[in-house]
């Protein structure tokens, strides 16, 4: 059980926030709006839970400050109430110690350069040429290749493959199982067999970025892979060689990027969706999930592909009927095959 508590005085001063209630009561722990206990710290934030605030037996409560007229127990007051959560949700998370040091059973090139303010975990590989800098934390069974660069404070949870020439800025968190700087799908056809393509360039993650459990992206073709600044992958996703990402960006699970595809800054890729290789999608793009991006998109806002849930045999039905559309405008306009061409 974590030690830690704070008083929702305490917490109102650390954050900047509004107090309404009892200053002294002390929380040790974050729970749900309905299953919290009188020493956990919760919030509300969507209007719709606003009838499991009067039942809570959290002892704080984050909300807007409308939200905390009449209300008898002890809230903290925030514009952004699952912003404000989130960060003092910070103060109970538990942190493993990873003192500064060589683990015994890592294996170093000569030529790498490992700071002594890094930790690096059991049977951690680093490669030649690779730099790895103050306070960053390589977890076990991580694998860093030729020439890599893993920046201030990044941590590698575990089992993380860097495989050659990515660079990695400061701050960087990638979860278990992730694969960067593979080969990119790069392929030319000759004489009726597959020619794989060199694939020259590396991978550069920008700061503050986070990236799932076992999602890979590939190194460039000639020139880099990029995620800039803050962009957040979910777990299983692909971004192909050359990929161009945005700060601020996040892609949900299973979502995917084709070759050269480039994505604008504060865009949202749901979960299952994909953009097609070579396309451009501006800032500010919502892409909801499983749709698939077939032409660029030029504007902000949101948008969506594929046919709404629906019982199976209505979709057998409209399937069927789709395949009929074609025939059908024609008919209407009263035209034939010629008026296509």
């Amino acid at each position: 059980m974590n030690p830690v508590s704070y008083t929702a005085s305490e917490l109102a001063e650390r954050f900047a926030l509004g107090l309404h209630g009892d200053g002294d009561i002390r929380v040790a722990g974050v729970g749900t709006l309905a299953k919290a206990g009188p020493a956990q710290l919760a919030f509300l934030a969507n209007p719709k839970y606003r009838s499991q605030l009067d039942g809570s037996a959290a002892g704080v409560v984050v909300m807007r400050e409308d939200a905390a007229a009449g209300y008898p127990g002890t809230a903290l007051i925030a514009r952004d109430p699952y912003s404000a959560f989130a960060k003092m949700s910070a103060l109970f998370e538990p942190k493993p110690e990873r003192p500064a040091g060589i683990h015994p059973s890592a294996a170093i090139d000569p030529s790498a350069e490992v700071s002594p303010l890094a930790h690096v975990g059991p049977f951690v590989s680093i490669g030649a040429r690779s730099r790895i800098e103050a306070g960053a934390m390589l977890g076990p069974g991580c694998v860093i290749g030729d020439d890599c660069i893993v920046g201030e404070g990044c941590e590698l949870v575990a089992r993380v493959t860097l495989v050659t020439r990515v660079r990695l800025g400061r701050r960087v968190l990638i979860h278990p199982g992730a694969v960067l700087g593979a080969d990119g799908f790069g392929l030319a056809m000759e004489a009726g067999r597959w020619l794989k393509v060199p694939q020259l360039g590396g991978v550069s993650i920008g700061d503050d970025c986070e990236i799932g459990a076992n999602t890979t992206i590939d190194r460039g073709a000639i020139e880099d892979t990029v995620l800039e600044e803050d962009v957040r992958l979910d777990n299983q996703i692909q971004i192909g060689h050359n990929v161009h990402i945005g700060a601020h960006s996040a892609m949900a699970g299973c979502s995917a990027a084709a070759g050269s595809a480039k994505i604008g800054r504060y865009c949202l890729i749901g979960g299952g969706a994909g953009v097609l290789g070579h396309l451009e999608v501006c800032d500010k793009v919502t892409i909801t999930a499983m749709s698939l991006v077939t032409r660029s998109i030029r504007e902000p806002g949101e948008y969506s592909s594929g046919t709404p849930l629906m019982d199976n045999r209505s979709w057998r039905k409209n399937a069927a009927r789709f395949k009929q559309l074609d025939a059908i405008a024609r008919r209407t306009r009263g035209g034939s095959d010629a008026d296509e061409g």
